[in-house]
C-alpha cells in the first residue's frame, strides 16, 4: 500500500526540526529568523533629539512668532550631532542645532531653520513652534525594558536598523539551513556543456538549489553524479561536512542502473516509500553519515519541482524556524475536466485568475497526467485533487496552491 502525502510530509518535518541558534554578527542576522525576545537596553532615544536642523528654543519664547510679528532671540552656541551638550537655554535665546543633535536643557521645541533669517548671534524668528515641535522625545520609540522584536521574527532591513539603533552587534538567530544539491544520473550533463547524443541536461540541480535560496537557505550545488557506486559515494561522504540537509533528485527506478538506494543502505538508515501522489512515485527520507538529513526526490524535472513543493520548502522553513511553513492556498473552479489517478493526491501546475469578490478559476497548463516544465514555468499554482478523486469535471472546485507569480 502506498505511503500517504500526509505521511511522507510529516516524516520529513518530523527529520527536520529547527536549527539550533546561533549568536551571529548583525550583518550576518539578514534573513534569518530571530530565536531570542530583544529587549530594549535603554530608552530609543535615548534623550531629547533635534528632528531637523533649526534652533533649540523655549516654546513660551517665541508663542506667536510670524512673517509680520517676527521675534529675535539671542543665539547661545552652535550645536552639531554628537556633540556634549552643557548649554542651559535662558529666557528668549536659543542654541542652532543640527538634526540628531541633543537639545539643551530648558529646551522643548526646535524651530526650523527655514522659519528664521539663519543668524549667528541673534536670530529672528517668523514662525511659531509650539512645545515638542521638532523633537524627538527620549523613549517616544522604545521605553528602557520594552520588547523590541518578539523571537519567531524574520530578520530584514528594518529590523536590522532597529537592533542596530539599539546598540545591539549580535543576536540570536536560527541560521539559514545549509543544502547540498546532488543531481544524480549517468545521462545528465551540465548546461553550457556538449550533452551529446545520450545526453540530456541537468535541470534539477539549479532549480532546487534556487528554490532553496527563495526560501532562505544556503544552497550548494554538487556537478551531476554519474550512476556509479563508487562515486556517489565519494561525492555524498564528501559533502556532510557543510551540510544540514542532503538533497538527491534521480536514481529512485528499480533500474540496474539506478545506484541510490544501494549506496545510501551504506551511508546510514534512509527509508524508501512509494508515496501516493501524482505525479511521482518513489522518495527517500533518513538519515546518512553523523545524522545529516537526507531527502531523496525523483529525477524528473517537473516532477522534482512539485516534489520540492511538497516536502522540501516546508521542511526548510521548519529548519530555519519559521511560524508559517506552508503555501497560501485558495479555493478554485477548474476551467476544464480530466481523469485523475485515482488513490493519488495529483498535483496539476495552473494559471489561476480571479478575486476574492469575483472567485477563482483555474486552467490547467498542458496534460495534467504529465507535467511538464513549460507548464510549471508558466504556472502561478497548483490545483490539488484529492486521493479519492478519479475523475475532474469543468466546474470543480478544489484547493490550490498558490505560488509566486
Amino acid at each position: 500500500m502506498a505511503k500517504s502525502v500526509s505521511a511522507h510530509l510529516s516524516a520529513v518535518l518530523e527529520l527536520l526540526g529547527p536549527l539550533p541558534p546561533l549568536d551571529v554578527a548583525l550583518t550576518d542576522a539578514s534573513g534569518c529568523i530571530l530565536a531570542e525576545d530583544v529587549v530594549a537596553a535603554g530608552d530609543l532615544p535615548p534623550a531629547d533629539l533635534a528632528a531637523y536642523d533649526g534652533y533649540a528654543v523655549r516654546a513660551r519664547d517665541v508663542n506667536g512668532a510670524s512673517e509680520s510679528s517676527p521675534v529675535t532671540l539671542r543665539v547661545l552656541g552652535d550645536l552639531p550631532a554628537g556633540a556634549t551638550n552643557t548649554e542651559r537655554l535662558v529666557a528668549h535665546s536659543g542654541v542652532r542645532v543640527a538634526s540628531g543633535a541633543h537639545l539643551p536643557a530648558e529646551a522643548d521645541a526646535v524651530v526650523p531653520v527655514t522659519g528664521t533669517d539663519e543668524g549667528a548671534a541673534s536670530v529672528t524668528v517668523h514662525t511659531d513652534a509650539p512645545a515638542g515641535a521638532g523633537v524627538r522625545t527620549a523613549g517616544e520609540d522604545l521605553r528602557r525594558g520594552e520588547l523590541a522584536l518578539a523571537a519567531g521574527r524574520r530578520v530584514g532591513d528594518r529590523q536590522i536598523a532597529l537592533l542596530g539603533a539599539l546598540g545591539r552587534a549580535r543576536v540570536s538567530v536560527h541560521p539559514r539551513p545549509r543544502v547540498v544539491v546532488v543531481p544524480v544520473g549517468d545521462e545528465l550533463r551540465s548546461p553550457g556543456l556538449p550533452a551529446g547524443d545520450a545526453g540530456v541536461y541537468d535541470a534539477n540541480g539549479h532549480a532546487l538549489a534556487t528554490g532553496v535560496q527563495d526560501v532562505g537557505g544556503r544552497p550548494f550545488r554538487a556537478a551531476p553524479v554519474a550512476d556509479d557506486h563508487a562515486t556517489l559515494r565519494e561525492t555524498l561522504e564528501d559533502q556532510l561536512v557543510r551540510a544540514d540537509l542532503l538533497l538527491t533528485t534521480g536514481g529512485l527506478s528499480d533500474g540496474a542502473h539506478d545506484t541510490v538506494k544501494e549506496v545510501l543502505s551504506l551511508l546510514g538508515e534512509v527509508r524508501f516509500d512509494n508515496v501516493a501522489i501524482h505525479p511521482g512515485r518513489q522518495f527517500g527520507v533518513g538519515t546518512v553519515g553523523d545524522s545529516t538529513p537526507i531527502v531523496c526526490l525523483p529525477g524528473d524535472p517537473a516532477t522534482a519541482q512539485i516534489a520540492f513543493e511538497v516536502f522540501v520548502r516546508p521542511a526548510l522553513l521548519a529548519m530555519a524556524g519559521h511560524g508559517e511553513l506552508y503555501r497560501p492556498t485558495v479555493t478554485a473552479a477548474m476551467a476544464r475536466g480530466w481523469a485523475s489517478p485515482d488513490g493519488r493526491r495529483q498535483f496539476v501546475p495552473v494559471t489561476l485568475t480571479g478575486s476574492p469578490g469575483a472567485g477563482y478559476q483555474a486552467t490547467p497548463l498542458g496534460p495534467p497526467e504529465r507535467p511538464s516544465l513549460n507548464a510549471m514555468s508558466r504556472a502561478n499554482a497548483l490545483a490539488v485533487i484529492p486521493e479519492r478523486t478519479a475523475a475532474v469535471a469543468a466546474g470543480d472546485s478544489f484547493a490550490c496552491l498558490v505560488l509566486e507569480s
